[in-house]
């Protein structure tokens, strides 16, 4: 894998991110996009107001016996008030995405293309869909906007960028959530996570 700088101050991106297409400097705050053997800048990585949080970005974190190792952290606001959403990856070497809002702790992953719901544009509070044999209800709908990000990521990211969003419930607990913006989409699946099941590792 060859070396990466930022192309501000001239810092040495962390090997371990250097897989990752969106990447900020941890020493001057860029916000970096890795292009094959090229790196550019793309934008600021915004303001990570100091707030309590249950785990941060190079913890390991368990939960259901398994390890996610943080390795992004990015702030979304919905305007009466803001989330964390921590990239992650397993020990299989998987991207997960943990979610953490007002305490409540999701855990997603990416959906398979073939799998998602046909809906194109946000769907409806009250809106019924079927995915992998599950019926899911929309039961939040909201515009987020991305307010400051850290660590590495596996899509570009852009501070002050807004998008559509619906988080979806099933009978057995399960999470749908999906995201719209222009020309785009994105669905994760997963599950909520209770805090108290999770252990955290502090990264040193």
């Amino acid at each position: 894998m060859a070396d990466h700088n930022c192309p501000n101050c001239g810092d040495r991106i962390d090997p371990r991110m250097a897989g990752f297409r969106h990447v900020v400097c941890p020493s001057c705050g860029t916000s970096l996009l890795i292009e094959d053997e090229a790196v550019r800048q793309a934008g600021q990585a915004g303001v990570m107001h100091d707030a309590p949080m249950l785990f941060g970005l190079g913890d390991r974190v368990n939960v259901w016996g398994k390890n996610y190792d943080i390795l992004g952290h990015a702030r979304f606001s919905y305007g009466r008030g803001w989330w964390d959403e921590f990239q992650a990856v397993n020990e299989a070497g998987s991207l997960f995405w943990l979610s953490v809002d007002e305490g409540d702790v999701a855990i997603q992953a990416p959906l398979p293309q073939p799998n998602w719901p046909k809906a194109t544009s946000a769907p409806a509070l009250g809106a019924q869909f079927s995915v992998d044999g599950r019926k899911f209800n929309v039961t939040e709908a909201e515009r987020a906007e991305c307010l400051a990000l850290r660590g590495a990521f596996d899509e570009e990211l852009t501070v002050g960028e807004t998008y559509d969003f619906v988080n979806c419930a099933a009978a057995n607990g399960a999470l749908l959530s999906g995201e719209f913006w222009p020309g785009g989409r994105s669905w994760f699946i997963g599950n909520w996570a209770d805090p108290f099941d999770i252990r955290v590792e502090r990264a040193t």
